[in-house]
């Protein structure tokens, strides 16, 4: 590509001399007259490199220089001064010039220096692409797949990550909703200020708005200081709202407002707080069906799903079982053990209730209490073998050999409770039960959250 030359100087003679030369190398020169012109140039054209005069009428090369460099650190200025002016120049490198060139000077002295700052400028964008694309491979390294699914995952993420857009990922629970929230900061112009998860599943309703929005002293009882919420934590940065579907419905208004407004209010404050704050959301609630039923405000929801990102169930990418379980098998230094073709095959048969996150803890289980470097059909555990995938129309292909309907039944509470993070509301409502009938389940096969997977 043509580089593209700004060219500013109020000599009309020197400007047609120094405009010819440099198109004589094949360079796309735009001149001005004046630094105000200039000024209006570089910002319409975006030019490769700028070449000021410092001593002008109006604005002087010196603001010129001050502002391009202002607009755009990365823009390379050259600057010509008189013949003996040294002072002169080095202030100008000093206000962040590339290079300077003395009055008079020939064509090949111009082209040299204008030469070598653009094979900089282009070695400097060489070496900035290279950054970004190992940033990305970096922080891409934990979410592995290559299924059309996640594939289109990996599009939208790449395509919004360096925005402010609210972005809301939904998915199974164990689908890996939370690494997928910090690639999208990773990736973006905040990753250097904070990420700021809150579970709003996890703190005690009467908890939570303090957690989100902070309180002052005396707010409430115990409140014996100020305290920061998240919000205001991830001032810069991104907060995560994980679980945003079992947000209490009389918390949504306070949080929408602060979303729409960028301020934050603290409990018990009457100072509204200034806020910039990009907010990813997740969730493995159908949020639509919960503003049908009055659970979730519809205002909320389109607030929060500008960019929707659905991460498919790990049953729906079976090509993707074999490439996690090398991932999981490396990762906890299984770096020489091997899975026979067997083993892998029913791993991926096996439909995983619990998703990537149970894939992992099997396989972390699978090392553990392996005999030596291969893992066999054998050393599957019998609930992989027993229950092998559940079709369309939800049909258990069982073993010939039969198996326990309560065992079944309490597999099925057990792998319910642990796709939904143990939340008893959300399993029931996955379950397609009153959550009273889940708990009797519970109590009736003695499930308690010690059998929680790690």
């Amino acid at each position: 590509m043509t580089a593209k030359i700004l060219l500013i100087d109020d000599d009309t003679s020197l400007r047609r001399v120094l405009e010819y030369n440099l198109q004589e190398e094949g360079y796309q020169v735009i001149t001005a007259v004046d630094g105000e012109t200039g000024l209006a140039l570089f910002t319409e054209h975006s030019p490769s490199l700028v070449i000021t005069d410092l001593k002008m009428p109006g604005i002087s090369g010196f603001q010129v220089l001050s502002t391009i460099k202002e607009r755009s650190p990365a823009t390379l200025v050259i600057v010509i001064t008189a013949f003996g002016a040294i002072d002169t120049a080095i202030e100008a490198m000093k206000l962040g010039a590339h290079d300077y060139i003395t009055k008079p000077f020939n064509r090949d002295q111009l082209k040299l220096v204008v030469k070598k700052a653009l094979e900089l400028r282009g070695l400097t964008e060489e070496n900035r692409l290279l950054k970004e694309e190992l940033t990305e491979r970096a922080e891409f390294r934990n979410i592995v797949g290559i299924s059309p699914g996640m594939e289109q995952v990996f599009h939208i993420v790449r395509k919004v990550a360096d925005t402010d857009a609210t972005v809301l990922i939904t998915g199974e629970s164990g689908t890996g909703k939370e690494l997928v929230a910090k690639s999208i900061h990773s990736l973006s112009s905040r990753r250097s200020r904070p990420f700021v998860p809150i579970n709003c599943a996890a703190i005690p309703r009467e908890l939570l708005e303090s957690e989100l929005f902070g309180h002052v002293k005396g707010a409430f009882t115990g409140a014996v200081r100020d305290k920061t919420g998240k919000l205001e934590t991830a001032d810069g940065g991104t907060l995560f709202l994980d679980e945003v579907g079992e947000l209490p419905v009389d918390l949504q208004p306070k949080l929408l407002r602060a979303l729409q407004e960028r301020i934050v209010e603290p409990v018990g404050g009457i100072s509204p707080r200034k806020i910039d704050v990009r907010v990813i959301a997740a969730t493995n609630v159908d949020l639509e069906k919960a503003i049908e039923e009055g659970a979730f405000r519809e205002d909320l929801f389109y607030r929060l799903s500008i960019i929707p990102v659905h991460l498919p169930p790990l049953r729906e990418r079976a090509d993707d079982v074999l490439l996690l379980t090398r991932h999981f098998t490396a990762k906890h230094g299984g770096g020489g053990v091997n899975f026979t073709p067997k083993a892998l095959e029913a791993l991926k048969q096996y439909h995983w209730p619990g998703n990537v996150r149970e894939l992992e803890n099997t396989i972390e289980r699978l090392l553990i209490m392996r005999n030596g470097e291969t893992i066999d059909i054998g050393d599957i555990p019998p609930k992989l073998l027993g229950v092998r995938k559940v079709t369309e129309v939800g049909v258990i292909n069982l073993p010939a050999s039969g198996y326990s309907l309560e065992q079944l039944e309490r597999e099925i509470v057990v792998e319910a409770l642990e796709r939904n993070d143990w939340n008893q509301t959300a399993a029931a409502r996955f379950l397609r039960i009153p959550r009273h009938t889940l708990i009797y389940r519970m109590e009736k096969y003695n499930i308690t959250p010690q059998e929680r997977k790690k």
